[in-house]
């Protein structure tokens, strides 16, 4: 991958010989690429309840329309971080192999990682401009603004990347509401129709909890009426569970770990439903790993530590649960554990490996086999497949290109790559969005790998949020400035109906 590294540096070389204003972006991208309440305060009805929501004409740039919807084509919302089956799997049918596809609009917006959480009609968006960060509720197909919520944030990142906020928000369908969770740890309960807030939280006042390497960056998971958040505050709970119509505690969980990067996963164990959460945040020594919950009471079944003996080290990918186990993996020399789940809900564990570390993006399990991007940084990323039942490398790949490009009417090609890219199954395939802005689709099985189609979508750094998919439209994040066009970071819309 020594390649990649040279021209991501070539093209800050360009860039900074072209505008010299735009140091920051391109210093950005051609650095080195690191790892990355108890009770809540009601709002009375009345005027003040929506104070900071505005609703008005949308900013987007409209493109063009999509196609029509297939009449066979399989489609879902997808309301919370890795889809409805919370582990990067969409049931999405009928979708197009062409890339890159068209552009129906975009968004430009402020800084952040997170991903839009989709239900119907309403699009719903967190990112931050300014002094402020702010809930966008959009039309999924127009980008037409319904509301938009703003608050304060003083949030600054510790280590140089962006000051937006990383948890995605999530939609609760039959309650109507969109919950989220700022940087600094503000909750915020809305109307998904209106965006009046309900109730709000500030987990750092409830919880005293420490901004740790990056904030609070873990998305919550709605499970049984309760928002479960791994909230990491010190001496505990590890994981708090608030009512959903209130904001209040409802459980807690655990005591020694913090919060780590990566989102609680739930699934079906042994016929019970289970909640999997991958904890562990700053800490000297550094500690964390897998905790068993049950979602009905915040019983802890097991605790299972995984974490890198690295300080500056976090967990971030999120649990993959199958066949009644659970595969965790973590980067800093740390590597993968697949812990097997006995019916009485201890645990064993069915091995380890070094050579499956993925850094924050989340593995895909398929027919025995584990997929995802192993690798630290961009120079020592890897496509790997393991094989589920003996933590065996059934291949390791790493996908990369000539590409071609125009920088002020001069050709230019160099070597590029996925490097850590994201990777969604969906339609019997694997979407890849590659960490410099590529968009692929990939085949992906236990004999290799196999590239249908790519497209470049921006040329920028910081690509590290999971495309979401909902209804035929695929929506990315391009985080950072576009290093060949110059443009800012946007939210845009592609069609995929075929």
């Amino acid at each position: 991958m020594q390649d990649l590294g040279r021209a991501v540096h070539f093209l800050a070389r360009i860039q900074r010989m072209r505008l010299m204003s735009r140091r920051s972006a391109i210093a950005a991208l051609a650095a080195p690429v690191l790892a990355p309440p108890v009770a809540a305060s009601r709002l009375a009805p009345g005027p003040q309840q929506a104070a900071g929501v505005q609703a008005g004409a949308g900013r987007a740039l409209v493109h063009g329309a999509p196609r029509p919807l297939a009449a066979d084509a399989v489609t879902h919302d997808w309301t919370s971080f890795l889809g409805p089956t919370h582990n990067g799997e969409s049931t999405e049918t009928r979708l197009s192999r062409t890339l890159p596809p068209p552009l129906i609009w975009e968004l430009p917006t402020g800084s952040g990682y997170a991903s839009p959480a989709i239900h119907g009609d309403r699009l719903v968006y967190l990112h931050r401009v300014g002094e402020e960060e702010i809930v966008e509720c959009l039309h999924p197909e127009t980008g037409a603004t319904h509301w938009r919520l703003r608050y304060p944030s003083a949030y600054r990142d510790r280590y140089g990347y962006n000051n937006g906020p990383r948890s995605s928000p999530v939609i609760d369908v039959p309650g109507g509401r969109v919950y989220t969770i700022g940087a600094e740890g503000r909750v915020h309960a809305m109307e998904l129709e209106t965006g009046r807030v309900v109730w709000r939280s500030d987990l750092r006042s409830a919880y005293s909890v420490r901004q740790d390497f990056f904030g609070i960056s873990s998305t919550p998971l709605i499970e049984g009426g309760v928002l479960i958040v791994n909230v990491g505050a010190p001496g505990g709970p590890t994981v708090a569970a608030l009512d959903l119509e209130t904001g209040d505690e409802v459980w807690r969980a655990g005591d020694e770990w913090g919060a780590s990067y990566a989102s609680p996963v739930p699934s079906v164990v042994h016929g019970q439903r289970r909640v999997f959460v991958f904890a562990g945040g700053e800490s000297r020594p550094p500690s964390g790993g897998l905790m068993s919950i049950d979602p009905a009471n915040g019983n802890i079944d097991f605790a299972f530590p995984w974490r890198s003996r690295t300080y500056e080290s976090v967990n971030a990918a999120c649990p993959v649960v199958f066949d009644d186990k659970v595969f965790i993996t973590a980067s800093y020399r740390a590597g993968g554990a697949l812990v097997a789940v006995r019916p009485d809900f201890t645990h064993d564990v069915a091995w380890t490996t070094r050579e499956f570390a993925l850094h924050f993006n989340t593995p895909i399990h398929r027919d025995g086999y584990l997929y995802g991007f192993d690798g630290r940084n961009m120079g020592d990323s890897s496509l790997a497949c393991i094989d589920a039942a003996t933590g065996e490398v059934a291949w390791r790949e790493v996908p990369q290109w000539r590409e071609t490009f125009t920088i002020d009417g001069r050709e230019y090609e160099q070597i590029l790559g996925t490097a850590r890219g994201s990777l969604l199954a969906a339609d019997g395939q694997f979407l890849c969005l590659g960490e410099l802005g590529h968009l692929l689709w990939m085949d992906l099985t236990p004999e290799g790998y196999t590239e249908i189609s790519r497209g470049w979508l921006f040329a920028s750094r910081e690509s590290w949020g999971l495309p979401v998919l909902s209804r035929g439209l695929l929506y990315v994040t391009q985080n950072a400035r576009d290093l060949l066009t110059g443009a800012g970071p946007r939210l845009l819309c592609y069609d995929l109906r075929a």
